[in-house]
């Protein structure tokens, strides 16, 4: 199966470790860039990238341009899958997260029906009804349930 991860940027290493999993067992994945380009266009890693871009003030310029193309070309992977994953590890003291931009990428594969796999059982958030709606597929952190 071809399978897009997705999740937070903060759980890069962990979407790594699902990836090298899931093609061990003939799976094709997908996931976010370990790095991103910067101003100079040099390659900076992406969680160099990311606590930038969580402390700065700026609402204007390459951050926001990277982060743009970042959210276009994964929007992209989504589309290339016949599923996606999302690795909701805690995260800010919610169990379970899905933060916005995970959210959105779970809309684009409910659009497409494509098939929708939680690692981890359904956050309490305010758009826990929204999540339900798409009737994802909890897998409680068992790679192998993908199907």
């Amino acid at each position: 199966m071809k399978i897009t991860l997705c999740g937070s940027i903060a759980f890069i290493d962990e979407m790594l470790a699902a990836k090298n999993t899931l093609e061990s067992t003939g799976h094709e994945v997908q996931m976010p860039p370990l790095e991103i380009l910067d101003e100079q266009g040099k390659a900076m890693p992406v969680k160099e990238y990311y606590a930038l871009r969580k402390t700065t003030n700026e609402t204007e310029g390459w951050i926001w341009d990277a982060k743009e193309q970042a959210m276009r070309n994964h929007f992209e992977k989504v589309l290339w899958a016949d599923a996606i994953l999302v690795l909701n590890h805690d995260k800010n003291g919610i169990l379970n997260y899905i933060g916005a931009n995970t959210l959105l990428e779970m809309g684009l594969a409910f659009h497409h029906r494509k098939k929708i796999f939680l690692l981890k059982p359904i956050p309490e958030l305010s758009y826990k009804e929204e999540i339900l709606g798409m009737h994802p597929v909890i897998i409680h952190q068992n790679l192998s349930l993908l199907s």
